[in-house]
C-alpha cells in the first residue's frame, strides 16, 4: 500500500475509559481504521490533560486517574481520510477531532528494509 507524499493527518483526542459497544473507543477506532484499509493507526497515552471541561486527567500516584488521555493518530490520503470521517463521527460523543495536512518521507515496514538489505548482498 502507498500513500501519497502529501497527505493528512487525522487527530482524535479522547479518554482512556470511553467507550464504544462495550469495547474501548481506542480500539474501536484502530479496528475501523484497519478495516477501512487506512494506511496506520497509532494510539498514544499521555501522562496528564485537560479538555473542554477543564478536568484535569494525571497519572500521578496522588491523583489517579482511570481516564487518562488518548490520542489516535491516523495518516493517509485526504480522499480515504475524509471517507472515514462518518464512521468516526458516529463512534465518538465527547473530544476533539483535527485534521491537517502532513508531507510524508517514508512508509514502509521494518520488512521492506530488509529485503533491501538482503537484495544488496
Amino acid at each position: 500500500m502507498q500513500i501519497p507524499t502529501d497527505a493528512i493527518l487525522l487527530r482524535t483526542f479522547i479518554g482512556e475509559s470511553d467507550r464504544w459497544e462495550h469495547k474501548p473507543l481506542y480500539e474501536a477506532i484502530v479496528l475501523a481504521a484497519r478495516e477501512a484499509h487506512l494506511a496506520g493507526a497509532t494510539v498514544l497515552r499521555g501522562p496528564m490533560g485537560f479538555g473542554k471541561s477543564s478536568r484535569l486527567h494525571t497519572a500521578k500516584i496522588l491523583r489517579l486517574s482511570m481516564d487518562l488521555p488518548l490520542v489516535i493518530e491516523i495518516v493517509d490520503s485526504e480522499e480515504k481520510i475524509n471517507s472515514f470521517l462518518p464512521t468516526l463521527d458516529k463512534m465518538i460523543g465527547g473530544g476533539l477531532v483535527t485534521l491537517e495536512k502532513v508531507k510524508v518521507l517514508h512508509y514502509r515496514s521494518g520488512d521492506d528494509e530488509n529485503n533491501l538489505k538482503a537484495l544488496k548482498l
